[in-house]
């Protein structure tokens, strides 16, 4: 089973994740895509991430602002997984 991080251990984490804010309950990132297509583009890109993770974000699509939300439900806070898939966000939006 996951083990929800500390606050402290999730500040230490987002300080090497540039975008993400948060705390042990959730973390997010929203971006602006060039385009609401670039938009769709990245959420597709992040989608095939997620499933293969087996660990899915939620996602926010507002024109062209995209919000990525992460926690693991089944543990109900921030585990690794989410930093790992927060990584792989970042990877993607380059």
């Amino acid at each position: 089973m996951a083990v929800v991080l500390g606050n402290d251990d999730v500040s230490a984490a987002l300080a090497e994740l540039p975008g993400w804010s948060g705390d042990s309950g959730g973390i997010e990132r929203s971006v602006t895509a060039p385009s609401f297509l670039d938009g769709i583009r990245l959420v597709a890109e992040v989608a095939h991430v997620a499933e293969a993770a087996d660990h899915h974000p939620e996602i926010d699509i507002r024109w062209r602002t995209l919000t990525f939300r992460l926690f693991t439900h089944s543990v109900g806070g921030v585990t690794e997984k989410d930093l790992a898939l927060a990584r792989q966000i970042n990877e993607l939006i380059g």
